[in-house]
């Protein structure tokens, strides 16, 4: 039988994909290491080649993740036909889409045990995303519907506080107590970024309410 050689980022991704598909069909504590590495068709050692735990495919997945969303509102970002208030809305409500596309892996970071991990991969989400939407709030400052003094900032203020407020349920509130949360955090970045009043808070709502 001939060998079959494969790249090592061709390989790296299959691995990847495979052990994406079983955390994300039967989760992430009861698949082990030799069950991906049996599905994948590899040996042992070629997955301890690229990963040095299952715990490392987790992380490798949390930044793939934030990669997907970052690709995606760059798209939306690079829209001209869209104003700021639009761009800024669409961003949040991708993010949200995303993360709900692969539920299973965000909720698999929300484990106690994954903590760090989970944190690593918040403040990536703020170093990748924040300068895209500063973009969109430096748009809005030319449009006169934002007046912000410092763009990246604040964009990265209000993601660390939604983030850790509503990322990963710490807080063990009831709907009624997140739902005043969400509100409040509404009217925060509406006057974070300057906007007349009523301006975000009506699209963000719906975008916010519905993040799950």
């Amino acid at each position: 039988m001939v060998r079959i050689v494969k790249k090592p980022d061709v390989r790296r991704a299959e691995i990847l994909k495979t052990a994406g598909i079983l955390f994300q069909s039967q989760g992430y504590e009861v698949t082990s290491v030799d069950e991906i590495v049996r599905t994948a068709g590899i040996a042992k050692g070629t997955f301890y080649y690229y990963f040095k735990s299952k715990q490392d495919i987790l992380d490798a997945l949390a930044c793939q993740l934030v990669s997907v969303m970052a690709e995606s509102a760059q798209k939306i970002v690079d829209n001209s036909a869209l104003g700021a208030i639009e761009k800024f809305c669409a961003v949040i409500s991708d993010m949200n889409r995303v993360q709900a596309q692969d539920q299973m892996l965000v909720d698999d970071l929300h484990h106690v045990e994954n903590r760090a991990l989970h944190d690593r991969n918040n403040i990536e989400i703020i170093r990748v995303l924040g300068p895209l939407m500063a973009q969109v709030i430096e748009q809005g400052c030319q449009e006169g519907v934002f007046q912000v003094d410092e763009p990246l900032g604040t964009v990265q203020f209000i993601l660390a506080g939604s983030l850790f407020l509503f990322g990963h349920g710490i807080f063990n509130w009831t709907s009624e107590e997140e739902a005043t949360r969400i509100q409040a955090m509404l009217l925060l970045i509406e006057r974070a970024v300057g906007a007349r009043s009523g301006a975000l808070t009506e699209a963000l709502s719906s975008v916010l309410q519905h993040r799950n």
